[in-house]
């Protein structure tokens, strides 16, 4: 069932992420409006301020985060990737609140929480360990099977020390 739901998740981030890559000029207006605000953001991160560039980038991103997820390769990295993705995305795609016709804004509001179940979705893959332990479950019991042998190797040495010969 993972398998399944990963493929199905990482196929809408293979086709806009291809889409955005192909033609980035639909994208570019809205995305001039985030980018143009966050110049410090992308001064901080290296990036460059063009925002064609910038829908570039996260279009390649989501096409290559949505590959790996859907054909079950690095799928926590990808998902956590794709997550990333989807904030600029939902921000500068669906920015309902700045929409003053109200159909428009039902519509923008829709993809907007449309993206924010998305998101959801991807957080849960990030997560998702394949019931097999995480790093933290693995060290503190690593830890503590260290400790218990310690306890057994003193106890060992001193019953040792009191044998004859």
């Amino acid at each position: 069932m993972r398998s399944a739901a990963r493929a199905m998740l990482g196929a809408i981030f293979v086709a806009s992420g291809a889409r955005a890559v192909a033609n980035p000029e639909p994208l570019v207006p809205r995305a001039k409006l985030v980018t143009d605000r966050a110049q410090p953001l992308l001064d901080a991160a290296k990036l460059p301020h063009d925002a064609r560039a910038l829908v570039r980038l996260n279009g390649a991103a989501q096409f290559v985060g949505g590959l790996l997820l859907a054909t079950s390769h690095f799928t926590r990295p990808a998902a956590a990737l794709l997550a990333g993705t989807m904030i600029p995305t939902t921000v500068a795609g669906h920015p309902f609140w700045a929409v003053e016709d109200p159909m428009e804004r039902g519509h923008q509001r829709i993809h907007f929480m449309k993206n924010l179940g998305l998101l959801g979705g991807l957080l849960l893959a990030a997560a998702d360990t394949e019931g097999r332990p995480n790093l933290r479950y693995t060290v503190r019991h690593g830890v503590r099977a260290v400790r218990r042998d310690a306890r057994i190797a003193r106890k060992s040495a001193s019953v040792a020390r009191h044998l004859p010969g």
